[in-house]
């Protein structure tokens, strides 16, 4: 059983609070249209199979099975690959919601882009081709394909995805309803 008077004590919540002032990333980001990962952690099983193979050989010949090197083999190829995936997934992943884009650790309001930039068919290089990625990489990470944008602060960037497309698609249905208000 409670005290009536315990309820006292606490403050009530208020809609003006300014905890988050800094944080300029909506409370409410909406539904995620698109995803990827950045990495894959079937990659980390590599390591452990080579040294079961390894082990299956020395088991199966003549001679000694060497547990200590294949210890430390196992050790260092797990350690490795699950150092890069983690990395990976930090650094290129993307996820794009109804008013958000982050492109790997950095997040912005789709409302922060003033123009996307068309797909480039033709042969001759564009500007937005050359610059800068979006997030905290100095370029569009291997394997990705970059869309360009320009920001409301008039800086040409690049937002990047492995599904090139399909993110362009979503990206830009996305943007037009931040700006149409929806």
């Amino acid at each position: 059983m409670t005290d009536p008077a315990d309820d006292d004590l606490e403050p009530e919540p208020t809609d003006d609070t300014t905890e988050d002032a800094a944080d300029d990333t909506p409370v409410d980001a909406g539904e995620t249209l698109f995803y990827e990962s950045g990495g894959s952690w079937w990659v980390v099983l590599i390591g452990p199979v080579l040294v079961g193979v390894v082990l299956g050989m020395e088991i199966s010949g003549p001679g000694q099975v060497h547990w200590l090197v294949l210890g430390i083999f196992f050790v260092v190829l797990t350690g490795f690959s699950l150092l890069q995936v983690y990395a990976a997934r930090q650094h290129t992943s993307v996820h794009l919601t109804e008013r958000t884009l982050r492109q790997g650790t950095k997040t912005m309001n789709l409302d922060d882009i003033a123009k996307i930039y068309p797909e480039n068919n033709a042969t001759e290089h564009k500007d937005w081709e050359s610059a800068p990625a979006l997030g905290e990489l100095s370029g569009v990470p291997r394997r990705r394909k970059g869309i360009g944008v320009k920001l409301e602060s008039g800086k040409v960037a690049q937002a990047w995805a492995r599904d090139g497309d399909r993110f362009r698609s979503e990206l830009t249905q996305a943007w037009q309803a931040v700006k149409m208000g929806l």
